[in-house]
């Protein structure tokens, strides 16, 4: 049985909008990376939200008992990482996402509804 990453990506979005996550985007990235399937990009307003949109995703995928492979970042770096093989989350400060602007790196990839 296949993992229902589509599923977890959808939770992680819900559980980021509940903590007031700013502007969550699901991009299918199936068949343009290797690495994942989904990603999950979502803008905090400071260290303290990254803080609280994380500890969020953690209780929520946890409560469907999947744990990250990998976490990176911290707070106050301004980026912080989850890696759950198939979806990749990423918490981000606006300068952060802006700069970095994963979207358009990732412009062919379709956003989830």
């Amino acid at each position: 049985m296949e993992p229902d990453y589509g599923g977890l990506a959808r939770a992680v979005r819900a559980a980021a909008e509940s903590k007031k996550g700013l502007d969550p985007v699901i991009l299918d990235v199936r068949g343009l990376s290797e690495v994942a399937d989904y990603l999950v990009v979502v803008t905090a307003r400071s260290a303290p939200h990254l803080r609280a949109l994380d500890e969020e995703i953690d209780q929520a995928t946890r409560g469907g008992g999947r744990t990250p492979s990998r976490l990176s970042g911290t707070p106050e770096s301004g980026w912080m990482v989850r890696d759950f093989y198939g979806v990749i989350v990423h918490l981000m400060t606006e300068e952060r996402r802006r700069f970095y602007a994963l979207e358009t790196l990732w412009n062919d990839a379709p956003r989830v509804g």
